[in-house]
């Protein structure tokens, strides 16, 4: 096989870290000799399989990649012999929101998901609800569990999440190479900082559900969901293919993050983003985080709930959605969607003329909003931007993932981890049916 140069971002795709892995620094020139160049090739191709989607023929990879022809047919009967891929005839369905190139000229195989390769469990974990999901290697994905909180306490919820993983884990086998959790919290040296429950304060996730089954050798790892559902729409929904992107995400709170090259910029402690408490809309109220004037007291569910004369306990996401849902009929639910839009709006101004994104994308309660007030959200977005941004505004783009979105993050952590020639490592070199 022949050696060929590594291409791209080792923190992504060739390298031996991921990009949320913080314990080694990017290395850059680490392939030295052939055994460690051909690692990091398979790395490579894999990589590429998996973003796209199982998509793209092996003349496009090897083109993208690349490589010699000879090298990439080598590349692909070893990871198919591990298991890894298969090689279809034509395409499989593409994950929601994939565009990927069209074929030119003779088709060549497809390499894709092997029906018995690696698989990520994925969690989204909400104060009242919890879902988990499978991820192939391209991005297919099934729910697997839905469960609304039954016990009183977040750490009962907890206990509940680890015994559906462990059954998870038994059902997939030594398929699954990671865990990948989404939490409704900041996260700073893998603790949830700011969660929406108490006994969440200071709670290791990865920690508490990696502790579950004393056998399981893969990683479990915890990010914030806003900053997932971002990573997930850079992947696989519509801020694919944007340089600069800037995702907000609506749930209990308003949470976000900048896309740099696909990377969510996450800060030196891991918790950017919290963009839900900062004062871009005038307030001077206290807010539950122990700052003042926080955006969120004035949009999002907080804020439509507020604008409606409610009160903030219980099923905050619900109890908003059913304003939205009656604001057409309801006049006083018709008036608070429209203040709470504007003023989302207007936050999202004030992002914009700080960040410079090419795109806005907006997932959760936010696209909601967006889809059922878009002028008052448009009124108030204008109407904070920087005069030289009015005439091309960063388009707003809700989001095409759904609720999977935060799921899809999580799975993109673990496959971030397993895609390198340090994660293949641990996936044996052949593998019987």
């Amino acid at each position: 096989m022949g050696l060929v140069t590594l291409i791209g971002n080792t923190a992504r795709s060739g390298g031996d870290q991921a990009w949320h892995d913080r314990s080694v620094r990017n290395d850059h020139g680490a392939a030295t000799t052939s055994a460690e160049l051909r690692a990091h090739n398979l790395a490579r191709l894999l990589r590429a399989v998996h973003d796209g989607g199982g998509q793209l023929t092996r003349a496009q990879l090897t083109r993208q990649l690349g490589l010699a022809r000879g090298t990439a047919t080598v590349l692909v009967r070893d990871l198919a012999g591990r298991q890894l891929i298969e090689e279809l005839s034509s395409p499989a369905d593409a994950p929601a929101g994939l565009k990927v190139p069209r074929t030119r000229g003779r088709p060549t195989g497809v390499p894709s998901a092997h029906p018995r390769g690696p698989v990520a469990l994925a969690v989204d974990l909400r104060d009242d609800s919890f879902t988990v999901a499978v991820f192939e290697l391209t991005g297919r994905s099934t729910v697997l569990d839905r469960q609304e909180r039954e016990a009183v306490s977040g750490t009962g919820m907890l206990a509940d999440v680890a015994a559906r993983l462990k059954v998870r884990r038994r059902e997939y086998g030594d398929r699954v190479v990671g865990i990948g959790v989404a939490v409704p919290s900041p996260v700073s040296a893998g603790q949830m900082v700011q969660p929406t429950l108490p006994d969440w304060q200071d709670v290791d996730v990865a920690d508490i559900l990696g502790g579950a089954d004393k056998c399981y050798p893969g990683p479990v790892l915890a990010g914030n969901d806003a900053t997932l559902a971002g990573l997930a729409e850079a992947r696989r929904g519509v801020l694919r293919g944007i340089s600069v992107a800037l995702h907000l995400h609506v749930a209990t709170g308003i949470g976000g993050v900048l896309l740099a090259g696909g990377l969510p910029v996450t800060g030196a402690h891991g918790s950017a983003g919290e963009f839900g408490h900062m004062p871009l809309t005038g307030s001077s109220e206290p807010c539950r985080c122990g700052s003042t004037g926080c955006w969120e007291l004035d949009a999002g569910a907080r804020g439509l709930l507020r604008a409606v004369g409610q009160p903030e306990e219980g099923d905050r996401m619900v109890r908003a959605e059913q304003v939205i849902a009656a604001a057409a009929t309801d006049r006083g639910c018709g008036q608070a969607l429209l203040r709470a839009a504007e003023a989302f709006g207007r936050g999202i101004g004030a992002l914009v003329n700080a960040q410079d994104p090419e795109a806005v994308g907006l997932s959760g309660l936010a696209a909601e909003v967006y889809e059922a007030a878009p002028a008052a959200v448009q009124a108030g977005y204008l109407a904070t931007l920087m005069r030289f941004r009015r005439p091309e505004p960063p388009a707003l783009l809700p989001s095409t993932l759904g609720e999977l979105g935060a799921l899809t993050g999580a799975s993109e952590l673990v496959f971030d981890a397993f895609l390198t020639a340090r994660g293949l490592g641990g996936w044996p070199e052949e593998k019987t049916a």
